[in-house]
């Protein structure tokens, strides 16, 4: 477990190994939610890094509503 230290300026440095291996940048934003007495920290990528996101997932199938006859 990595831990961190929150400055007098209420700020924390993300360790390396976790900055690295979720290849976080800096001048990126992050999202801060709290759940269930947690912090959470979600990267907000670009559109640019969304391009390729859904590769090789299963396509939604839609059903259409059959025509009605009025």
């Amino acid at each position: 477990m990595t831990t961190s230290l929150i400055s007098p300026k209420y700020q924390i440095v993300i360790p390396k190994e976790i900055r690295k291996a979720m290849n976080l940048k800096p001048g990126q934003r992050l999202q801060l939610t709290q759940v269930e007495g947690k912090i959470e920290i979600r990267p907000i990528l670009t559109p640019v890094q969304l391009i390729g996101f859904l590769k090789g997932k299963t396509p939604l199938k839609l059903e259409r509503e059959p025509d009605r006859k009025f």
